[in-house]
């Protein structure tokens, strides 16, 4: 199945599940909150939030932007963000907060009237019942997750904080709070099923875990240190 969602460019990966405040201070992203703000009641209030590869946002040219303009290459898979809260600034400009909600995978970039890109999406498959492959790798995520937590938290009480039980769940949390690089998450965010996405992260976190408590650095490309913000 596919659907047609408006786009919005970011230096970051979001997850199902996971919340993520902007401030949008761009007239293109003024209108677009704008016009979910309009939509009927029971419409979904959401648009795709896509990593940026390479580059970084600018306003689009004339005839539209694809992925991969010179300018700034996406990845071409995303989650969408549903608009939970919006505060209106006195400049015009909005506080949203939005939650993850569904993947999806860019299928194509085409023109339209709107002033902020929009693309032809289809939807990613989701896990539909109980896995006990995933239940089994979640119970040795959440333990090595912990230990890494302990490397990386001054704070002995922010360690025993409550995970979650599901492994879908368990998994978007952990890709997207671990001190992974953007591509690392990425990864993650296309992988289908969960108990292979929880393999990935027994990998990556025990990798953590080794560096840090070898160095207590972790290590992330200078290429991603020196990337401008993203506008928004």
């Amino acid at each position: 199945m596919t659907a047609r969602l408006p786009i919005f460019p970011l230096g970051t990966v979001l997850f199902p599940g996971l919340v993520l405040p902007l401030h949008i201070f761009e007239e293109r992203y003024r209108a677009l909150v704008r016009h979910l703000v309009a939509l009927p009641d029971g419409v979904p209030r959401e648009f795709g939030v896509v990593a940026i590869r390479s580059g970084w946002e600018v306003a689009p040219a004339p005839g539209r932007p694809a992925l991969g303009d010179g300018k700034v290459t996406l990845h071409e898979v995303g989650c969408t963000a549903e608009l939970r809260q919006v505060t209106e600034l006195d400049d015009g400009g909005f506080d949203i907060v939005t939650v993850g909600r569904r993947r999806f995978r860019v299928t194509d970039v085409g023109e339209r009237a709107e002033p902020y890109l929009t693309a032809e999406v289809r939807w990613l498959p989701e896990p539909g019942g109980p896995d006990e492959a995933a239940a089994q790798l979640a119970a040795r995520v959440i333990a090595v997750f912990r230990q890494y937590l302990g490397l990386v938290r001054a704070d002995p009480e922010q360690i025993s904080e409550q995970l979650p039980e599901d492994p879908t769940v368990l998994s978007h949390l952990v890709a997207a709070t671990a001190m992974l690089t953007t591509d690392d998450r990425q990864r993650l965010l296309a992988v289908d099923d969960t108990a292979a996405r929880l393999r990935a992260e027994l990998r990556l976190l025990n990798r953590e875990v080794v560096l840090l408590r070898q160095v207590r650095a972790v290590p992330v490309p200078l290429s991603e240190l020196a990337t401008p913000p993203a506008p928004n």
